[in-house]
């Protein structure tokens, strides 16, 4: 398994589909995964450390975690069938849950967990992008600090 970072979120246009962009910890791939609006603003917030007036599900179910004493130890985005992410929570107790890997981040950057992908789903949908792409990521940075979660629920 191959740690994983989380870049960010952004809308990809023009079908305006929201993905979420890891990077390998320690290395120079790139795995791009679309996501819900939803669990894009859901992923958002917790980046942009912006406790929302209310608890969303992700944050319910981290106080939920830590009131009967169990922690989320990983993330493994385990297989891509069909165009599909599959990924399992590790908790600290051994048990493993299936669950959509946008949940999983979004529950991961909510507790600390750290995020992992299968060298075979990185290999199959990771992308390296060239030394004269790089200004785009930074680009894609930047757009990543001005941007509110409120940008997300905006139709276009």
């Amino acid at each position: 398994m191959l740690q994983m970072e989380v870049v960010g979120v952004r809308v990809e246009m023009p079908t305006n589909q929201p993905i979420v962009l890891l990077k390998e910890a320690h290395g120079e791939r790139f795995l791009p995964i679309w996501i819900g609006m939803t669990e894009a603003t859901a992923i958002a917030l917790a980046q942009a450390e912006e406790p929302p007036p209310r608890p969303l599900t992700h944050d319910l179910f981290r106080d939920v975690l830590s009131a009967l004493g169990v922690g989320l130890r990983a993330v493994n985005i385990v297989a891509l069938r069909e165009g599909i992410f599959f990924a399992d929570l590790v908790f600290s107790n051994g048990v493993e849950v299936s669950a959509r890997p946008s949940d999983s981040i979004a529950l991961a950057l909510r507790t600390g967990a750290r995020i992992f992908a299968s060298e075979e789903v990185v290999q199959e949908a990771g992308v390296i992008i060239p030394d004269d792409q790089e200004d785009e990521v930074e680009k894609f940075r930047e757009f990543l600090d001005t941007i509110t979660p409120e940008d997300f629920g905006r139709a276009g």
